[in-house]
């Protein structure tokens, strides 16, 4: 009969352990090296596809920020995601992942598409600066309802937030695709599935001030309603009571309860937020550059915002800056497909890179990896 004793063996194990401080330097510098990488990844796979990764980036650059009208076709861009990203940050500041922002920027795009279209009938004679008013305000309302709804299933039975706002995203989209092709589809659109154009009063106003923008820009007032989203978050967040409920429910839902804090109506009040400002991004998007109804008025602009809201950390102030640039990259997208020849999916390539290292920079930067000695007994 043979028999094992226990021998002491020495090796190297990698360790990760949580850093007590956190220095200034590794703030600032992770998030760089982490865009470096990624940058590098692109030019890897744009490399793959037999281009100069540099003449690429620099098309991109130029295409986006290199004359005033790349810098307008960035700010259109920057307009909804900068909504739809302030939307999903206030949602997930209370550890509620709304993931259906493009579905609430459907929803409210179909309600305030259909005042648009009908209340000029309804209301013969009203200032159209009163009915954008309302009609802005519908898609509000339109995108809170969407939001509603998973908030109060949250709420009530508990049911899991990320499946039912990730469903309602293609309820509202496949909604909007029979309303432009059965319900409201013109009858003059030779076939395409479009609403009949808004009345050109109902437009949004350009953005005044802009001078440094061609003098036929398209940046609409979209861009100030994101402007006076951003600062109300940022107050709500910062001064009101409402927001530390949000900020202590987020961290700690059994203290938050145990404090007397009303946490059903809190989930249900932030998920109407959240999904108001996503039904203002759409309610801006078709009253200020699409003009009509139509199949996919959004390349995804609800699904990139929930990666600026993460890179931007929840800060409304950075979500500013994160969605310019990523506003940038989708225009930089559309000049190397025209110019380089290359895909336009290398935008949103680029998008998954810039996600994936900077979250993999922000597990660096909270842990520290460490070789160490030890000794495992084996038997």
């Amino acid at each position: 009969m043979t028999t094992w004793s226990k021998v002491p063996r020495r090796g190297w194990t990698l360790r990760v352990e949580r850093r007590l401080t956190r220095p200034r330097w590794v703030q600032v510098a992770v998030p760089i090296f982490s865009i470096v990488l990624a940058l590098l990844a692109g030019a890897l796979i744009i490399a793959l596809n037999h281009v100069n990764p540099w003449a690429a980036y620099k098309a991109m650059y130029d295409g986006a920020f290199g004359n005033g009208y790349g810098i307008a076709g960035t700010f259109v861009k920057m307009i909804p995601l900068l909504l739809a990203g302030l939307g999903v940050s206030i949602a997930f500041r209370m550890k509620l992942w709304n993931i259906g922002a493009e579905g609430q920027l459907y929803f409210g795009a179909f309600l305030s598409g259909g005042l648009a279209l009908f209340l000029p009938k309804w209301l013969p004679g009203w200032p159209p600066w009163l009915l954008i008013s309302i009609i802005v305000t519908g898609g509000m309302v339109g995108g809170a309802f969407w939001g509603i709804i998973p908030g109060y299933l949250k709420a009530k039975l508990e049911v899991n937030e990320i499946i039912t706002t990730l469903m309602m995203n293609y309820i509202a989209i496949y909604w909007m695709d029979y309303v432009v092709t059965v319900l409201w589809r013109d009858p003059h659109s030779l076939g395409f599935p479009l609403t009949p154009q808004f009345d050109r009063s109902l437009w949004l106003p350009r953005t005044p001030g802009l001078f440094f923008l061609p003098a036929n820009h398209r940046v609409h007032i979209g861009l100030l309603f994101g402007l006076a989203a951003m600062a109300l978050i940022w107050v709500i967040m910062r001064y009101s009571k409402w927001g530390y409920e949000i900020k202590v429910i987020g961290e700690n839902s059994r203290a938050a309860k145990y404090a007397g804090m009303n946490i059903a109506r809190n989930v249900i009040l932030v998920m109407a937020l959240s999904g108001a400002l996503a039904g203002l991004a759409g309610a801006s998007e078709i009253l200020g550059i699409v003009h009509r109804l139509q199949h996919q008025i959004s390349p995804g602009y609800g699904y990139t915002a929930i990666i600026i809201a993460w890179l931007a950390k929840l800060n409304p102030i950075a979500i500013v800056l994160v969605s310019f640039l990523f506003g940038g990259l989708l225009v930089a997208g559309d000049q190397i497909q025209i110019t380089m020849h290359m895909p336009g999916a290398i935008s949103s390539i680029l998008q998954g890179l810039i996600l994936f290292f900077v979250l993999g920079g922000e597990i660096l930067s909270e842990y520290k990896l460490r070789f160490v000695r030890r000794e495992e007994e084996l038997s």
